[in-house]
């Protein structure tokens, strides 16, 4: 038994009868929906035609949203039926980022997601749910689509009917009739700067895909959005910045292992810089990651369900326990250097490091169960976080390194190496220089997708393109490359111009990390 819709638009008239009664029944607040009518329009007066699409959740066979949940409050029903337990939702929004069609939203009384549930509660007892009760044309059809004599059933083995994003392979168990493909491409559509009736309402995304202005006109043929809802733009800057901390956190140990590992004289060294310095300042940033994890959540009280309901398909999960592992072996390497006054062992070291890379690349692998956003796919987020951790963590390990050498620091018996400053330029100079080819890669080679090629020109030519071009690859990358590469040459010291570079690139970073996240969240879902 599989449990699906068939929305027949040939009988539709947009009364949006579904729209109250799904509110009505499953008591969802004012501002946020499970169930929507959509409108559109095409042509130019008189040969001019509108439109209805009613949206809703997919109740998809291979949902993203269940796979990424990292407690298990979305989950497969016997029956196909994708419903949610609000009790065990953490408020990370990840499912939101998941969906392809937009049918999550969070809840403003609950501050939990929720969604169409196909009205699970009506099904259990043999009654249909609201929306189908109520349609005066009878357009919306739920039923067993396994079973031939439903009416649903026979409908989708007619092969006649059409879905949304086939191509993100989720298969959805809500089919459309008697609708053309635009409109289940949202990307086919031109949004309006004004609706029906009212403004065109707010997503909360500043960065978010243009409507034209007033007097612009749409190309001839194209679809008009004439009518919709609010969606919300599930994170902010508080991704940013848990990134821009993580980076930093594994980069030091990171660099500390490959500085020790290359120089023996280093390895044998008791200096407090690298021994605990390092280590310290990366448990510290890890703990500000923690932080700002559990800040992030909307139910923040709930932040140990990950711990002791965790779904261990889910990289929220799978990124907690490699932070988890991180943090562990960073607080033995300070132990070790602090207990036995003597450098750990190169094998912990090294473990350090491994957990280190781990924690700053993880996020490419949640970024990607973000199925919803194109931009995410892209594989090579991996490399730039590597590459963000290597530069985070030179610029944090000469920050150290002149903090070290402060007088302060030295009548205390911290010395820094005098040659550590001018292998971390050499470390910066490479890091960069692999960053900034990566990221202008990104945004020059072809993308796959419309919604891709949406996101990628908002960084390279939109109201991004100052913040990428000026912040990210001039100050944040070519400007610490010239400014290591003059250290190198030079081989001076120069404690104004090491803290100058080292600062310009953990910018570089954060900015990088910000356009990430707002160009990824703005193409519409639906």
């Amino acid at each position: 038994m599989r449990y699906g819709f068939v929305i027949d638009h040939n009988r539709c008239i947009g009364c949006h009868a579904c729209t109250v009664a799904c509110k009505e029944e499953n008591d969802v607040p004012v501002g946020v929906f499970r169930t929507w009518v959509k409108y559109i329009e095409k042509g130019e007066f008189p040969n001019s035609s509108r439109h209805f699409g009613v949206m809703r959740c997919n109740h998809c066979e291979a949902a993203p949203c269940v796979e990424i949940c990292p407690t298990q409050a979305l989950f497969h029903r016997p029956d196909g039926i994708v419903d949610f337990d609000n009790s065990r939702c953490i408020g990370c929004k990840s499912c939101m980022q998941a969906c392809p069609y937009d049918a999550l939203y969070l809840d403003p009384r609950t501050h939990t997601a929720a969604k169409c549930n196909f009205c699970a509660h009506r099904i259990e007892r043999n009654l249909e749910p609201a929306c189908v009760i109520v349609c005066p044309t009878q357009a919306i059809i739920a039923g067993d689509i396994d079973n031939p004599e439903s009416q649903a059933g026979r409908m989708v083995a007619s092969g006649k009917l059409g879905v949304r994003k086939p191509h993100k392979a989720t298969q959805p168990k809500l089919f459309y009739s008697g609708i053309e493909g635009d409109f289940l491409d949202p990307s086919m559509m031109t949004p309006q700067s004004s609706y029906l009736w009212s403004d065109r309402p707010p997503d909360g995304n500043p960065y978010a895909v243009a409507p034209p202005s007033a007097n612009s006109k749409p190309a001839p043929g194209a679809a008009r959005v004439v009518y919709d809802v609010a969606h919300q733009r599930p994170w902010g800057l508080i991704p940013v910045f848990y990134l821009w901390t993580k980076a930093i956190a594994a980069g030091l140990i990171i660099i500390a292992a490959f500085v020790m590992g290359i120089d023996p004289e280093l390895a044998a060294s008791r200096g407090p810089l690298l021994n605990e310095f390092a280590p310290l300042a990366a448990i510290i940033f890890l703990a500000i990651t923690t932080a700002l994890l559990i800040a992030d959540l909307d139910r923040p009280e709930r932040f140990y369900f990950i711990l002791i309901k965790p779904n261990p398909r889910s990289w929220l999960v799978r990124g907690t326990w490699i932070l988890m592992l991180f943090g562990a072996l960073a607080a033995a390497l300070l132990g070790y250097a602090v207990i036995w006054r003597a450098p750990a062992p190169a094998a912990l070291r090294w473990a350090a490091a491994a957990a280190g890379a781990g924690s700053a690349c993880y996020s490419a692998f949640l970024f990607a169960q973000g199925r919803g956003r194109d931009l995410w796919q892209n594989s090579s987020f991996l490399w730039i976080l590597l590459a963000q951790a290597v530069v985070a963590g030179a610029a944090a390990m000469i920050l150290l390194a002149i903090l070290a050498s402060s007088p302060a620091m030295r009548h205390a018996g911290a010395m820094a190496n005098p040659g550590l400053v001018r292998k971390m330029d050499v470390v910066m100079l490479i890091g960069v220089s692999f960053n900034a080819a990566i990221a202008i890669g990104i945004v020059m080679l072809p993308q796959y997708t419309a919604d891709a090629r949406k996101a990628i020109e908002l960084i390279r030519s939109g109201r991004l393109r100052s913040s990428f071009w000026y912040g990210v690859i001039g100050a944040g990358n070519l400007m610490p490359a010239l400014l290591a590469a003059f250290l190198i040459w030079h081989g001076a010291s120069d404690r104004g111009l090491d803290r100058l570079t080292a600062i310009l690139a953990l910018l570089g970073v954060l900015v990088f990390d910000e356009i990430w996240i707002l160009a990824g969240q703005a193409a519409p879902l639906s």
